[in-house]
C-alpha cells in the first residue's frame, strides 16, 4: 500500500504512464486515479462560469476512457505505448493541461485559442455514401499539397499549444502528395495525437502496422448499424471490411473508435443495448462518436433527420450508456452539454475546418466560407489569420450571448447547441451579413432556398419544446451527486 501512498502526491500525467505500467500496478492504482480525476472535475465545479451537471458528464466520459483501456490492456488489446501516448496527448494536453494553458491566454490577452484543428485533406474518396456531408466520391480528388497540410499543423502547435488534431474526409487513407502518404505525415508531427475518421477499408494489416508504429494515431471507423444499415449506406461488403479492420487493430494493440450517423430510420438501433455491447464490449471500441443526420451535403433529405422525440430518447439512452454501461459514446448534439456547447468557429477549447481547398469554414457541418488558407498564407498570414476573420468572430459572439464563458445562470439550452441545425434562424442571419460562399454546390442550393430554412426554423421549434423542460429539470435544477463532488 506504499506504492499507493506515494503515487497520492503525484499528477495525473505521471500517474498514468504508472498505470500502463503493469497489470499489477494498474490494479492497485486505479481507483487512485479514478479520486485525481474526481478532484480536477470537482474543483471545475466551483468556478462560477461551470454548470456542475456538465462536469459530471464529462467526468464520466474521461473516468470511462481510463477504466475501458485498462480492460483492453490486461485482454492485450491494447499496447501499453501506444495507450500512454493517447492519455498523455489527450487527457493532459487537452483536457487538463491544455485547458489551463488556454484559460490562461485569454485571461491575460482576450486571446482564444482552439485545442484542435478538423482538417480534410483530400475530397477524394473510394465510397458513393447516401448523405455525405462532403460530397465526397470516387471522381473527386482535390487535396492539399504536403507543404500546405504541414504548416497547418506546425502553426496550430506554435501559435495555440495544440497538440490534438481531428483529420476527415473524403477519405484520409487515400491522400497522398507525390511519394508521401498520411503516414508519413503522422510521422513527422509525433508530438500530435491524431483522431482519423475513416470508412476503415484501407485498414488491412500492414496500414494498420503503420499506425502502430507512428503510435499517435487513432482511427474512427463508420458504421450504421450492424451488416443490414452499413451496407446499406456504404455498399455491400463494407461492414465486413470494418470488422477484419477492428480485427487488424485490435492485433497491433491500437486504440480505435466507431463514428455513427443516427438518422430516423436507426436511431433507436444505434443507441440499444445490443448496438454498444457489440462494438465496445465485443468488438473492443475504445470510444464512440454519433453524429445525428445533417441535412447537408450530397442527397439532403428532412425525412431521414431524427426527430425532436427520438433526439430525447437518444439524449436518455447517452446518459445510461455513459453513466450506467460506462462506455465513452459521445451523442452529438445531444451530448452538446460535454463541450460546454457548439465547439465550431474556433472559440476557445474547440475549433474551425480547413477542406481540401484550404476553405476555411466553421464546421464541417456549416459548409460556407469567407477566407482561404492558401491565399492567407500567400498574403503573410496565418492561422490566427484564419481565426480571427469576421465570420467566426460573429459566430463566437453567438456563442457567449448563448452562454460560453458566461455565469451559469446565463447559460442557454446545451441539449440543442447547433447554430446552424437547432438555431437556424440565427445561424442564417449570420450568414447573409457575411456574404458567405458555400464550399460545394449542395451548400449554395440550400443557402438560396426558403423552403429549406423555412423546414429548418420549424424543426427548432419543436425541438424547444421538447427540450427546454428536459434542460432545466437535468441541468437547471439539478443537483450534484456524490459521483463527483
Amino acid at each position: 500500500m506504499k506504492i499507493v501512498e506515494n503515487v497520492k502526491k503525484i499528477g495525473l500525467k505521471e500517474l498514468s504512464n504508472l498505470i500502463f505500467t503493469s497489470p499489477k500496478t494498474r490494479r492497485l492504482l486505479l481507483p487512485v486515479a479514478d479520486k485525481k480525476i474526481k478532484a480536477a472535475f470537482t474543483e471545475m465545479t466551483n468556478r462560477p462560469y461551470e454548470v456542475p451537471a456538465e462536469v459530471e458528464g464529462q467526468y464520466w466520459f474521461v473516468r470511462n476512457l481510463l477504466i475501458r483501456a485498462s480492460e483492453r490492456m490486461d485482454e492485450n488489446l491494447l499496447s501499453p505505448d501506444i495507450i500512454k501516448t493517447m492519455f498523455n496527448s489527450f487527457v493532459d494536453n487537452v483536457v487538463f493541461k491544455g485547458v489551463a494553458i488556454k484559460d490562461k491566454a485569454y485571461s491575460e490577452e482576450g486571446i482564444e485559442n482552439p485545442t484542435l484543428l478538423v482538417i480534410s485533406p483530400t475530397k477524394h474518396c473510394n465510397l458513393h455514401c447516401t448523405g455525405c456531408y462532403a460530397g465526397s466520391n470516387k471522381k473527386t480528388a482535390a487535396s492539399l499539397d504536403w507543404n500546405t497540410f504541414d504548416r497547418i499543423l506546425t502553426e496550430k502547435e506554435e501559435l495555440w499549444d495544440s497538440y490534438f488534431t481531428t483529420i476527415s474526409g473524403g477519405e484520409p487513407f487515400m491522400w497522398r502528395d507525390g511519394d508521401r502518404t498520411i503516414y508519413d505525415m503522422f510521422a513527422k508531427h509525433k508530438n500530435q495525437y491524431f483522431m482519423v475518421y475513416t470508412n476503415g477499408t484501407f485498414l488491412n494489416k500492414e496500414n494498420v502496422r503503420k499506425l502502430a508504429d507512428a503510435g499517435n494515431v487513432a482511427p474512427v471507423l463508420s458504421v450504421e448499424g450492424f451488416e443490414k444499415e452499413t451496407d446499406a449506406r456504404r455498399g455491400k461488403g463494407v461492414y465486413d471490411k470494418v470488422l477484419q479492420a477492428f480485427a487488424n487493430l485490435r492485433e497491433v494493440g491500437n486504440p480505435f473508435g466507431i463514428s455513427v450517423t443516427p438518422t430516423r430510420q436507426n436511431a433507436e438501433l444505434v443507441m440499444s443495448d445490443e448496438f454498444v455491447d457489440f462494438y465496445f464490449g465485443e468488438q473492443k471500441a475504445l470510444f464512440g462518436w454519433a453524429f445525428q443526420y445533417m441535412p447537408v451535403g450530397r442527397d439532403i433529405d428532412f425525412d431521414i433527420m431524427v426527430t425532436p422525440e427520438q433526439r430525447l430518447n437518444m439524449y436518455r439512452r447517452s446518459k445510461h450508456i455513459l453513466e450506467e454501461k460506462g462506455y465513452s459514446y459521445v451523442d452529438f448534439w445531444n451530448n452538446g452539454y460535454l463541450s460546454n456547447g457548439c465547439i465550431a468557429a474556433g472559440r476557445k477549447g474547440g475549433y474551425f475546418y480547413i477542406n481540401w481547398d484550404g476553405n476555411v469554414a466553421p464546421c464541417v457541418f456549416i459548409p460556407y466560407y469567407t477566407a482561404n488558407i492558401y491565399e492567407i498564407y500567400k498574403n503573410g498570414g496565418d492561422l490566427n489569420t484564419a481565426r480571427n476573420c469576421k465570420f467566426l468572430s460573429d459566430i463566437r459572439n453567438w456563442q457567449k450571448d448563448y452562454g460560453y464563458m458566461q455565469p451559469r445562470d446565463k447559460v442557454e439550452n446545451r441539449l440543442m447547441p447547433c447554430p446552424i441545425r437547432d438555431h437556424h434562424s440565427d445561424m442564417l442571419n449570420i450568414l447573409r451579413e457575411n456574404n458567405v460562399k458555400p464550399l460545394d454546390p449542395y451548400a449554395e442550393e440550400a443557402l438560396k432556398s426558403d423552403l429549406y430554412h423555412e423546414q429548418l426554423i420549424e424543426y427548432d421549434k419543436k425541438l424547444v419544446d421538447v427540450f427546454d423542460p428536459v434542460w432545466k429539470s437535468d441541468f437547471v435544477n439539478h443537483k450534484i451527486a456524490n459521483k463527483v463532488a
